[in-house]
């Protein structure tokens, strides 16, 4: 499970799915040097962006995924 307390480089490492969901909700965080250090709540703080929103996104991306994966 994603949470507001990873890391965002932590987050992209999940999958490549995490970084697009990312840049289109505003965190252009795949080149950022910051991913190593922000977290995904001071990025959406930082940039503006609804967190709990982006959590449903992102954890909804990686349970999709995973069973894509055992398919």
């Amino acid at each position: 499970m994603i949470t507001k307390n990873m890391l965002i480089s932590e987050i992209l490492n999940y999958n490549e799915t995490m970084g697009e969901i990312l840049e289109r909700n505003g965190l252009s965080c795949v080149n950022c040097p910051g991913a190593d250090n922000e977290t995904l709540e001071e990025a959406a703080e930082g940039h503006g962006v609804d967190l709990e929103e982006l959590l449903q996104k992102l954890n909804a991306s990686r349970v999709k995924t995973s069973i894509d994966d055992e398919l």
